[in-house]
């Protein structure tokens, strides 16, 4: 089976390392497309002995991108293409049939309540997602939570198939050296608490309520993994709270380790050795997570595989398990208040590394890929899909989040400020 890719970006984010993640387990010969942004996850990829070919496209509306896509797709002789991302959803189902390619699978990583990829779910972007939807073989949602949402929209249930993002555990074990290296390296106190938070530094991510926390929290530091157009108003934010010198902002983390700078170090820059997302996650004490809307809630699963304690708003990862699967995981409110509390908690219980629970074994990228092995070969020979959209193993209900330890404080939450 010669399988494509396409996919709208390959900058460092949840969706694109988790198909570098991918490629490097499914059995298939494999190339990707990308339609613009061939950033640190198309580097990966081709270290690794991948294709990577980047469409440059020019924007959304880049209509002449259509026909290269297709002319590629037909050229590859492809049995499957995949796509990820909104845009490479909308171009790429429409190219694979105009190549003639009888099974078109897409992954949604990223469809919130009210917004998907920062776009707000008004008719226009549904209208377009349904009827490129139905130009597709199956639709792969990364959590029961994505899959409930896709049905609610008109997504056929016997189209719909649960694929949970994988993770490689053993790469975020804690290392004590990679710890200290890592904190030399961002300038952090050897002994202070530190904060963690990964993502985009996008508004939705809502990393401002933790610099609010922040502020409440004496003698505590964050480090805040990720980039994005942000930045300088987190920033600015920062130096109106007078904690500018005890946030870092270590920029973009990729998931790969290198030797050449040492533990938890990857790779060179003009400025020197970059921090691995693994290192940072040796590095600090407990991970924070303020995103009101996730599809999946990859940075908490790989912040439990390094021992953290997490502190989260809401992670489908976790909140669609059994009661009581994930001890170390607070869910707490949305406000700089909840946090505050939360993390205050935190801070007095001291720097404690936790057992890895059960739950991040469900995510391991071995099972996960051979689960979509499994879709690709039910689509392909045209047998029913092998399970119900909803496996029952979660054992949650619609709308619950029972997999969490929530976390009551005495605290009022009002709306934070933005």
């Amino acid at each position: 089976m010669k399988v494509l890719h396409v996919i709208t970006g390959l900058g460092v984010g949840g969706a694109e390392q988790q198909l570098g993640l991918l490629l490097r387990h499914l059995p298939y010969e494999a190339d990707v497309i990308t339609l613009t942004n061939p950033g640190a996850v198309a580097r990966a990829i081709t270290a690794d002995g991948g294709r990577v070919r980047d469409l440059a496209m020019a924007g959304n509306r880049d209509l002449a991108a259509l026909p290269r896509l297709t002319g590629l797709i037909a050229a590859g002789h492809y049995d499957v293409v995949h796509t990820h991302l909104y845009r490479a959803c909308l171009y790429g189902r429409l190219a694979a049939r105009l190549a003639r390619v009888r099974t078109v699978v897409a992954t949604e990583h990223s469809l919130g309540e009210a917004r998907m990829e920062g776009r707000p779910l008004g008719p226009g972007v549904r209208g377009l997602y349904l009827a490129s939807e139905r130009l597709g073989t199956a639709t792969v949602a990364v959590s029961p939570t994505i899959a409930r949402r896709l049905a609610r929209w008109g997504v056929p249930q016997r189209r719909i198939q649960v694929v949970p993002n994988g993770i490689d555990a053993a790469r975020f074990a804690f290392d004590a050296d990679a710890r200290d290296t890592v904190r030399r390296h961002l300038g952090l106190p050897v002994d202070a608490f530190v904060i963690g938070a990964v993502g985009r530094l996008a508004a939705g991510k809502r990393f401002h309520v933790l610099l609010d926390a922040l502020a409440e929290l004496p003698g505590a530091w964050l480090v805040l993994a990720g980039a994005g157009d942000q930045e300088q108003s987190l920033r600015a934010r920062a130096e109106r709270l007078g904690v500018t010198g005890r946030v870092v902002f270590a920029g973009e983390c990729p998931q790969d380790e290198g030797d050449p700078a040492g533990p938890g170090l990857v790779g060179t820059a003009p400025c020197g050795a970059r921090p691995s997302l693994p290192g940072v996650l040796c590095a600090v004490d407990c991970l924070a997570s303020p995103s009101g809307e996730e599809a999946f809630g990859l940075a908490v699963v790989e912040g439990l595989a390094a021992g953290l304690p997490v502190a989260y708003v809401t992670c489908p990862a976790i909140d669609d398990l059994p009661a009581g699967s994930v001890p170390g995981a607070l869910r707490t409110g949305r406000t700089a208040a909840a946090f505050t509390g939360a993390l205050r908690e935190l801070q007095r219980a001291g720097r404690t590394r936790l057992p890895v629970p059960d739950a991040v074994r469900r995510y391991c990228v071995t099972a996960t890929s051979a689960q979509l092995v499994r879709v690709y070969e039910a689509v392909a020979a045209r047998v029913p899909l092998p399970r119900p959209a909803y496996d029952a193993a979660y054992d949650a209900a619609p709308g619950t989040a029972p997999g969490a330890a929530h976390l009551t404080t005495n605290i009022s939450e009002k709306e934070e400020s933005r």
